[in-house]
């Protein structure tokens, strides 16, 4: 960054960015923030030229298998494993109010 951060930049931003700053705090968020945005600068200067953009910093690639039908769980183990059951089915919250409406 070319220009140092002042009392009143600081000032402005905490307005702009409806924070409330007390006077005591505008000199070490001015610091704090003068070192992040000296860190960008530095990043800006890395040369990335000729690299190509990553979605992801990890070659990930999806598996993605045949969709083959399989035989289900049986409904005993699926009872056995749940928070709540009410007979022979999951009992869930209920998400909707009476009216119906979501």
């Amino acid at each position: 960054m070319s220009e140092a951060l002042t009392d009143a930049d600081i000032k402005k931003i905490a307005k702009l960015s409806r924070l409330s700053l007390p006077d005591s705090q505008v000199g070490p968020v001015r610091t704090q923030l003068s070192s992040i945005l000296g860190h960008i600068a530095k990043l800006q200067a890395v040369p990335v030229e000729g690299v190509e953009p990553m979605a992801h910093p990890l070659r990930i690639v999806n598996r993605l298998d045949n969709d083959e039908p399989k035989a289900a769980m049986p409904v005993e183990d699926l009872l056995r494993n749940a928070p709540a059951v009410e007979d022979r089915y999951l009992a869930v919250p209920k998400v909707l109010g009476d009216g119906g409406g979501a």
